[in-house]
């Protein structure tokens, strides 16, 4: 079967869990961090794929990388499911998929400005806008970094779309131009 396709389902049915007790908000902040400590430390999901780590040991690992205040009932809950299951290692594909789906059902758009130098604030403001006014009455996650190997200019990335608006993405697009001649 599909493991992408299982986690997406466990998502879903968490998210549909955490809306009607009005959790949603909140276990997206924990689905957040918990991808976040997954990204960061790759051990995590070794330590969940170890048949000789009891799964309450692993149950109380992936709600303190979630960062889960203790009375969180929706995670906790959701993580015996997962145990019982014996799906605990699809937790860290299971945060993806929840985030995914909370910020879907309220029109959250993930962006990512690079730009080659910092900007400054009335600059960033104004593309801030300009972005926000793209969105449709959405909201934004906004993330700003700095690549200096762009040379020049900067990309946008808003969910899976990309603006790249950088001196080196010209440079290679002249380059390619000259070549086919």
């Amino acid at each position: 079967m599909n493991e992408g396709l299982i986690p997406k389902r466990y998502a879903k049915a968490l998210f549909e869990y955490a809306s009607e007790r009005g959790k949603a908000d909140s276990l997206y902040r924990s689905m957040g961090t918990l991808e976040t400590s997954f990204r960061d430390n790759p051990e995590l999901q070794q330590t969940l794929d170890n048949p000789f780590i009891d799964d309450s040991q692993k149950e109380k690992l992936i709600a303190t990388a979630a960062g889960s205040p203790a009375d969180d009932t929706v995670l906790a809950d959701f993580l015996r499911l997962l145990a019982r299951n014996k799906r605990l290692d699809m937790a860290r594909g299971a945060a993806i998929a929840y985030c995914d789906i909370y910020r879907k059902a309220n029109k959250i758009s993930l962006v990512t400005v690079t730009a080659a130098a910092p900007l400054d604030p009335e600059e960033e403001k104004r593309l801030k806008d300009i972005i926000a006014r793209h969105l449709d009455g959405g909201t934004m996650e906004y993330t700003f970094a700095l690549d200096p190997s762009l040379i020049g200019g900067f990309t946008i990335g808003i969910n899976s779309e990309r603006l790249d608006a950088s001196i080196k993405n010209e440079l290679k697009q002249l380059r390619l131009k000259l070549l086919s001649k």
